[in-house]
């Protein structure tokens, strides 16, 4: 990975996501839809400036992890 990220980091990242933990989403990881080109998509802050772009798709659980990486390297 890129700048030497901790892979488990982004695995409790994705475990909460899996989870579905709304709360643990919103507070620890600042999770939020995004705009514009990204419409349909969501963010959040696995640490700092170590982003995770992602998508749920059908209301169902196919979750489609889309990007990783700082503010710089994904937009």
């Amino acid at each position: 990975m890129k700048k030497h990220y901790d892979p488990k980091k982004l695995q409790g990242a994705v475990e909460a996501l899996m989870a579905q933990d709304k709360p643990l989403l919103s507070t620890k990881y600042r999770d939020h839809p995004l705009a514009g080109n990204w419409r349909g998509y969501r963010e959040l802050h696995i640490e700092g400036d170590w982003l995770l772009i992602y998508r749920i798709e059908r209301h169902e659980l196919q979750l489609v992890l889309t990007r990783t990486g700082s503010r710089d390297d994904l937009f």
